[in-house]
């Protein structure tokens, strides 16, 4: 099927390029998310009057994607979490808090979609090198330090924390503490009838 590109897409083409690609892939993704017309004799000269206007759009977007990786740009995140004596992580980092932690220390609106995993989730402490696909042509490269957040002598082998005793001991005692104290002021209170 020929299509009239109203984007510039991967290995397409630019704006205005005609395409030839499946019928299922113009259907279910280029036609609905506006970034191909079928490629009629109609749409064609439709398209010629309103290039100008589709180029200016394409720049407007470019530009916004580029003043997104000058916000992110050159960034560095620390991410703690549970982790082994040796560096192997309880859980893993993945998409998710990479968004987190990056949006919330530049101010920037990144997608999970946005954030390149090949490798998969982390599963090792260390610096690990992440890649951000803006869009458009647009790659910015951050730097993502995972640290461990607990020693090893507070986790079990299975990854959980475990408790102090002391710490299980003074709760436990406060909280027989507040129910005698409620028991002898539920005593001293006369009932009203």
């Amino acid at each position: 099927m020929n299509v009239i590109l109203l984007e510039k897409i991967g290995k397409l083409g630019e704006i205005g390029d005609t395409a030839n690609v499946k019928a299922g892939y113009a259907r279910n993704f280029l036609f609905p998310q506006r970034k191909a017309i079928p490629a009629t004799k109609e749409n064609l000269s439709e398209f010629d009057q309103r290039k100008a206007e589709l180029m200016a759009a394409h720049d407007s977007k470019v530009g916004t994607a580029q003043d997104r990786a000058k916000k992110v740009e050159g960034a560095s995140l620390r991410i703690e979490v549970n982790a082994s004596d040796e560096g192997k992580l309880f859980g893993s980092v993945g998409t998710r808090d990479i968004v987190q932690a990056l949006n919330s220390k530049t101010g920037s609106d990144i997608a999970k979609s946005e954030i390149l995993m090949p490798h998969g989730v982390i599963r090792e402490l260390g610096d690990h090198e992440i890649t951000l696909d803006l869009g458009y042509d647009i790659h910015v490269a951050i730097k993502v330090t995972v640290a461990g957040l607990q020693s090893a002598a507070d986790v079990s082998d299975d990854g959980s924390i475990i408790e102090e005793i002391d710490e299980a001991e003074a709760a436990a005692a406060t909280q027989s503490e507040n129910a005698e104290e409620h028991e002898a002021n539920a005593e001293e209170k006369p009932t009203e009838s």
